[in-house]
């Protein structure tokens, strides 16, 4: 990651935390908090799993989540990913790693979203006539954000990824739609 990465990276970090506190504090004078409340009953268990199979290509992922709901605007959370993706007589790849959630709900029905993803991905290419076989390993960083509908326990939205480098990043496009449940 090159200097003016990083500092990409702190400074969204920045106002990521910026937006959280606020809102922390903007909502601590709104409702009183129940200090009696149970640490596992403000915890939301969710994630996502992919699945694409065509013609000689196979795509699988596994996304785990859990959040802690601060308060009724704000929730912070951890995710795991888990990916194998190959296509027939070119590559395989593992892409395995985490991610850091923070959520903020102005109102019901909008959720504003930012995901710090760490992500390691091994491929093996296969040789072919233009080139033998390789293989290559990095580490990918992506900061997403975001924002959706929500209703209940299912938010529809986009994100888009502020580090995005089509020479460098794991994925094709920096803009991505999401489907995001937590029961």
């Amino acid at each position: 990651m090159n200097k003016n990465q990083i500092s990409n990276v702190f400074k969204s970090l920045f106002v990521i935390l910026t937006v959280l506190f606020s809102s922390y504090s903007m909502a601590q004078e709104i409702s009183a908090v129940d200090s009696t409340t149970n640490f596992w009953d403000k915890v939301q268990f969710g994630g996502g799993l992919g699945l694409g199979i065509g013609s000689g290509y196979t795509d699988i992922s596994v996304m785990p989540s859990a959040i802690y709901n601060v308060n009724e605007i704000v929730a912070v959370g951890v995710g795991l990913q888990f990916g194998y993706l190959s296509s027939k007589n070119y590559y395989e790849s593992y892409v395995y790693g985490g991610s850091l959630i923070t959520l903020v709900n102005p109102i019901p029905e909008l959720q504003l979203s930012a995901e710090l993803e760490q992500v390691r991905v091994d491929t093996r290419y296969e040789a072919n006539v233009n080139r033998p076989a390789f293989s290559d390993s990095y580490w990918n960083t992506a900061l997403y954000l975001g924002a959706g509908y929500r209703t209940g326990n299912v938010t529809i939205g986009a994100r888009y990824d502020v580090l995005y480098d089509p020479d460098k990043s794991l994925y094709g496009s920096g803009f991505m739609p999401f489907v995001r449940v937590y029961f």
